[in-house]
């Protein structure tokens, strides 16, 4: 009886040090779900009754009735800190996802490695991004930044497939209090690492409320993993599209959209989603030109559609490569060349349509047969060519007496024609826009049979 009010105490202490995580962990698992994994896991060779844990709550639970692992930081035990321990700890779970293929749940809120633990600490580190990477893929894993997240805690966030940001959550490889220091001012963490200010990190972000909209949004994305179908009108046309089909019209095609990395590269929307039903990653294209920014952004996405099982359907808007000496000099070529790695490297279902126009780079990276597009589709409104129309209007026919609108209005009839594309077999069709949805369903229906 002694041993058993002995362990009744013990897990009370737990409780107690982790009171706040195991309310974040409620928040987000189905009532009565969690199990915890690895409880007793400490520092100490031996139990110390007054130890708090490691700074991390490890288990299992369902979300949704999904079964997921998940992984929480404890900030009030060392400020989320991490030990050789706590990564050791968090590496089991990660094993056990593996194993059983199984998503992963981060709830992270960690200042950074705890001192004094020296390289045994960073040996620990080391293992579990590496781990955190291997996963990657392989099962989903979904990170929620509930408050500060520093160090290399910040490179888990960065690995994940979809990173949810609350209000006070704040990511940053280094301490808001060292940059402000390197940069001469005060800023608060949210200026440094929130999610309005990463505009250039190219994570596939989504700002949240609270931990209830992030444990929905994490079930309505498995529901789609899953390749779950649901009810939705399959033939009514879309007379929107007739007048206009920019990236607010496009976007109504997509049925409970949810859009990842809003913050950053605008013009290009990758939104999660149905049409007609069916589970479909999709790119939406607002005017794009071409640099390294939008197109990491396309490459990441385009990557987790296809990790994943996602059809990939892409709206090309989209006029070639931004001509500038930043965009020269960058990464841009690099992320072209992984983008279509992706692309050739699996067998994943993906549809073009070319909503405005498709020039130069444009087509050949987005809507062309020979980059491995299944369907490839045209709006009869639409424009497809090797050069914007100025361009090549010049290019064609020089500084004959026509004036200018009429040789852009011939260059757009004799060689920026979609059909012109489509007489070539390069397209399956061209077609009327308020049909769009219509051939997207069908297509779509007949892939995934």
């Amino acid at each position: 009886m002694e041993k058993i009010q002995l362990l009744r105490d013990r897990k009370e202490a737990l409780r107690k040090a982790g009171a706040e995580v195991r309310k974040q962990i409620a928040a987000i698992a189905d009532e009565d779900s969690f199990v915890e994994l690895s409880a007793f896991s400490f520092s100490e060779g031996e139990f110390d009754v007054s130890a708090a844990g490691e700074g991390v709550v490890t288990g299992f639970c369902t979300v949704g009735s999904y079964p997921f692992y998940l992984v929480a930081q404890n900030f009030a035990q060392d400020l989320g800190g991490l030990t050789k321990a706590q990564c050791d700890k968090i590496a089991k779970t990660l094993n056990a996802a593996e194993k059983n293929e199984t998503p992963v749940i981060w709830l992270l809120n960690c200042q950074g490695a705890k001192i004094g633990e020296g390289v045994d600490v960073l040996e620990g580190i080391a293992g579990l991004l590496l781990k955190v990477t291997q996963l990657k893929g392989t099962v989903p894993q979904y990170a929620i930044v509930g408050g500060g997240v520093y160090g290399a805690a910040a490179a888990i966030a960065a690995t994940a497939d979809v990173v949810f940001f609350l209000k006070e959550g704040a990511l940053a490889v280094s301490s808001p209090l060292v940059l402000s220091a390197k940069e001469g001012k005060d800023l608060k963490k949210e200026e440094v690492g929130g999610y309005d200010a990463l505009k250039n990190a190219v994570l596939p972000a989504v700002k949240v409320k609270d931990l209830e909209e992030a444990a929905a949004h994490i079930k309505f994305i498995t529901e789609l993993f899953a390749e779950e179908t649901v009810a939705a009108e399959l033939n009514a046309p879309t007379p929107t599209l007739e007048n206009k089909a920019g990236a607010a019209e496009i976007l109504s095609l997509i049925e409970d959209g949810l859009e990842l990395g809003a913050n950053c590269a605008p013009e290009v929307k990758t939104v999660l989603g149905r049409i007609g039903g069916i589970a479909a990653a999709a790119v939406v294209f607002d005017g794009v030109k071409l640099n390294q920014t939008n197109v990491k952004k396309i490459r990441s996405f385009a990557e987790l559609a296809c990790c994943y099982g996602l059809p990939l359907v892409l709206f090309v808007d989209c006029t070639g490569v931004e001509e500038t000496l930043a965009v020269n000099d960058s990464a841009l070529l690099k992320e072209i060349a992984e983008y279509l790695n992706i692309l050739d490297a699996t067998d994943t279902a993906k549809i073009s349509v070319v909503t405005g126009r498709a020039v130069g780079l444009g087509y050949s990276l987005f809507a062309a047969k020979s980059a491995g597009f299944d369907f490839t589709f045209a709006l009869a409104n639409a424009e497809v060519s090797l050069f914007e129309s100025g361009k090549g209007a010049e290019i064609f026919y020089g500084t004959s007496g026509e004036g200018k609108e009429a040789l852009l209005e011939k260059y757009a009839r004799e060689h920026a024609d979609p059909v012109n594309a489509a007489k070539g077999g390069y397209l399956d069709n061209v077609i009327e826009p308020r049909f769009t949805k219509q051939y997207l369903i069908a297509s779509l229906q007949m892939l995934l049979r």
